[in-house]
């Protein structure tokens, strides 16, 4: 497989790769992502090949607007006020599933991770596509994760069908929390988890 190298211009050539089921590489608000469409199963073993991930771990979700998230998680008072302060943004939520979804997505688990980056560019190519995506950062499991598209060629070359040209912002990963009931910190990355509980608890 040649990895191809779009520059930020060919974006409706990457959302065609994804809809045929490619894994495509992207820059974000925060560090380089691996995406695929989220409903196709030769897509995502495509993906857990590329990324080396071990079975039992499942990929976020990534939808283009805040709006949609209602429709794939429940959300109870506090997760809204989250969402509200810090989304779209470097945050992952994940909640109990709202809908049926694939084992893929959800590994059994019936929690799934959500997040909508504030990057345009991101936004633009999940609209595109017309569906949501499954994103993990771009690195192979246990390795730091890429921040340029430089990095993910020498990582993925011939590995992925293509990569977005570019560098991604923070370089910080998104934090990740659980909210099952109470607000768990799974990976603190670009919000500080306090700032998360003030806001959870309305004290900001």
């Amino acid at each position: 497989m040649n990895t191809k190298l779009l520059k930020q211009s060919e974006i409706n050539v990457a959302a065609e790769l994804l809809k045929k089921g490619e894994v495509v590489a992207f820059p974000t608000e925060t560090v380089f992502g691996l995406g695929v469409i989220f409903d196709n199963e030769n897509a995502y073993h495509k993906l857990v090949e590329a990324k080396q991930r071990p079975p039992k771990q499942p990929f976020t979700l990534m939808l283009a607007f805040v709006r949609e998230i209602e429709q794939y998680i429940d959300v109870d008072y506090k997760t809204k006020k989250i969402i509200e302060k810090f989304m779209p943004g470097p945050l992952t939520i994940i909640a109990p599933i709202k809908r049926k979804m694939s084992h893929d997505i959800t590994l059994g688990t019936n929690y799934i991770g959500i997040r909508v980056s504030n990057s345009l560019f991101v936004s633009n190519l999940i609209s595109l596509v017309g569906k949501p995506l499954l994103v993990p950062s771009a690195n192979v499991h246990g390795e730091p994760p890429c921040i340029s598209s430089s990095e993910v060629i020498k990582v993925f070359n011939n590995k992925i069908s293509a990569v977005i040209d570019g560098v991604s912002l923070s370089q910080i990963p998104s934090t990740i929390i659980k909210v099952n009931g109470k607000i768990e910190l799974i990976r603190e990355g670009a919000i500080p988890f306090k700032e998360i509980l003030k806001t959870s608890e309305g004290s900001i």
